[in-house]
């Protein structure tokens, strides 16, 4: 039998807040400013996962150039940023937004990132896929492994850079899932969030001078990145991603006509109402456990710090599950995974975070 405490309430839980002082007590974003049936929207906490704001985000829609953060994570995934890459004929040319490579010249890996991802160059997108994968076809097959192994099961990519084709598509959810994988990486952050970079062009005298497409790095206060996108079947789509304090979202707006306005607000709005509390700490033991046949108990135990996005009213009846057995039953190894401690808001699973045994014990 699992043990089940619904009834654990958290009452001033809020003294544990990571962010400061709380303010506000809604509970849902207002999405009344802007909403259409074709359109597919989501606002997503990074760390967590947690969606705090959503329509549409399970209808598979194309995706145009917010393509390139998959493309991004997985080049950085499977590739040596240093090495140096030589472009090939077969690279050059790729219509729709270019770095203008030219066959021959050489960059390294992450002078191309910065080219993908800041000026969404097709151009240096194919070049990174050719390179990482040796084809376009088998890149495609790594980003599909890639969104799999994340979580994103509702997609499918056929290319590196979002142009279109009626088999490439995603949802909402499953690029915001992506993007908060791609937002852990330090390296994948850094690029996204940069405002400008430098990158050779070693037949000419002067270097590339990339300037970010996002206009929301540049007006509003916090934003961390990530990616524009446009063509005609996919309108205009936008994720980004904003922090304050120790509080993160990610937003994604798929055929969003005033894309960055309606992100701008989304986003403001995450970051007015919620704020990440410390729910509980990692460096206690969490509870005892009997082990069957013995008079002993094996104390358990969880590895990372639980910090939630919650409003005022949810910190105050924050219900914790606890999700594993009343009884071990020997043999067990030292940190073993057992279960699950789980946490509700208004009796809907919010996060849960796996639970581990503190000792191990050999069977009597």
């Amino acid at each position: 039998m699992l043990k089940k405490l619904l009834s654990v309430v958290f009452c001033g839980i809020a003294l544990f807040s990571a962010s400061g002082t709380l303010s506000g007590n809604k509970a849902v974003i207002n999405a009344a400013e802007y909403s259409a049936p074709y359109s597919a929207e989501i606002v997503m906490e990074v760390n967590t996962g947690r969606v705090v704001y959503a329509s549409n985000e399970h209808t598979k829609k194309y995706m145009a150039s917010t393509t390139k953060i998959l493309t991004a994570i997985t080049v950085i995934e499977n590739c040596d940023l240093a090495a140096k890459v030589t472009v090939g004929k077969e690279t050059v040319g790729v219509e729709g937004s270019s770095i203008y490579l030219e066959a021959g010249e050489e960059l390294t890996v992450e002078e191309l990132l910065y080219g993908l991802m800041l000026r969404s160059g097709n151009d240096a997108a194919e070049t990174l896929a050719v390179f990482t994968s040796g084809s376009i076809e088998n890149f495609a097959a790594l980003m599909n492994e890639t969104a799999s192994r994340i979580g994103a099961v509702n997609s499918h990519f056929v290319n590196p850079h979002g142009l279109h084709n009626d088999e490439h598509y995603t949802t909402a959810y499953d690029l915001a899932l992506i993007t908060c994988h791609a937002m852990k990486n330090e390296k994948f952050r850094e690029i996204a969030g940069a405002k400008t970079k430098d990158i050779s062009w070693s037949t000419r005298e002067y270097k590339r001078h990339l300037v970010n497409k996002n206009k929301l790095l540049f007006n509003l206060e916090g934003c961390t990145g990530v990616k524009t996108g446009f063509t005609k079947k996919a309108g205009r789509c936008l994720v980004s991603s904003c922090k304050r304090g120790d509080t993160e979202f990610v937003c994604v707006v798929l055929n969003c006509p005033p894309m960055f306005e309606r992100s701008a607000a989304l986003l403001e709005n995450a970051l007015e109402i919620y704020k990440n509390i410390k729910v509980l700490e990692s460096d206690n033991i969490y509870d005892f456990i009997d082990v069957a046949g013995t008079d002993e108990k094996c104390g358990v135990y969880i590895k990372n710090d639980v910090i939630l996005p919650l409003t005022v009213a949810e910190a105050e009846n924050l219900k914790i599950v606890n999700a594993y057995p009343d009884k071990l039953e020997a043999p067990f190894k030292k940190d073993e995974e057992i279960g699950f401690i789980e946490f509700y808001c208004q009796n809907n699973l919010i996060f849960r975070e796996k639970v581990y045994t503190i000792i191990g014990m050999e069977k009597n």
